[in-house]
């Protein structure tokens, strides 16, 4: 299927590392422009010159943080200005969630619920903010939210507030943004394999003094397909929805997690 994306040019937050990174590899694929922010701009610029030299396609690094209005109206600015258009937007800057113990109620400080609220949610709403105008202007556009399955679970307090606080936005932004050419939509990864997960697969094992493959058995066996889901296989989600073909989809999220044994969602 023909994605019709040549000519889009997208902009990935987080887009360094993980499921950004192989979002931007999916999107310039695919003949998008890629524009990657991150606040680490030698590791951008190495993943952007990786996805130029394998896509063929223009993609650039730009360094700013999400969790800061002028930063982030900044970067849209220079892209917008080096890239003559914005038509998508992949948030996917976050805080690193599932890496660790979530702490319980008497360790959740303020210092650190307000970091992973500023960061993912209100750095996805200046994000939105800061392209939505270009998009208006062409009465066109894509914005995917990365958030994560923890908004339908418990285990985590501040994974689960701050993912279903992603769904809110999303949604509201798309009632206010679809009239004007704009969906927005939000997808949901569950345990994903990047490339942090065989440090993170080790730390786990020493922790419970198991071998590493028994914990992999151990998280593959959380979803219906009996593996861990890649970020590559996430991002062709998030291509399909980046692209002309989803207009059928605003508002709405969509779970990548492989499959949530016993729930249903309607």
């Amino acid at each position: 299927m023909d994605l019709e994306l040549a000519g889009k040019v997208a902009v990935v937050t987080g887009g360094s590392r993980g499921i950004g990174k192989a979002v931007a590899h999916a999107l310039a694929r695919e003949s998008a422009q890629v524009a990657l922010i991150a606040r680490d701009l030698p590791v951008a610029k190495r993943s952007a010159d990786e996805i130029a030299d394998r896509s063929h396609q223009k993609a650039a690094a730009y360094s700013a943080d999400t969790g800061d209005d002028a930063a982030v109206e900044g970067a849209i600015e220079r892209i917008a200005g080096d890239f003559g258009r914005i038509d998508i937007l992949v948030n996917a800057a976050a805080q690193p969630g599932g890496q660790s113990r979530p702490p319980k109620l008497a360790e959740i400080t303020n210092d650190h619920f307000w970091a992973d609220m500023n960061v993912k949610v209100m750095g996805y709403l200046r994000c939105a903010r800061a392209v939505a105008p270009h998009m208006a202007r062409q009465h066109w556009g894509r914005i995917i939210n990365i958030s994560g399955l923890a908004a339908r679970q418990t285990g985590s307090t501040i994974g689960s507030i701050r993912n279903i606080a992603v769904a809110a936005l999303t949604k509201n932004l798309a009632d206010e943004l679809g009239p004007l050419g704009i969906n927005v939509t939000c997808v949901h990864p569950g345990i994903t394999r990047t490339e942090k997960t065989p440090g993170v697969l080790q730390r786990q094992a020493e922790v419970l003094g198991i071998p590493v493959d028994e914990v992999e058995r151990r998280w593959a066996g959380l979803n219906l397909n009996r593996r861990i889901v890649t970020a590559e296989e996430v991002a062709d989600i998030v291509a399909f929805l980046a692209s002309p073909r989803s207009v059928a989809i605003n508002g709405d999220a969509i779970a990548t997690g492989g499959g949530t044994p016993g729930s249903i969602h309607y």
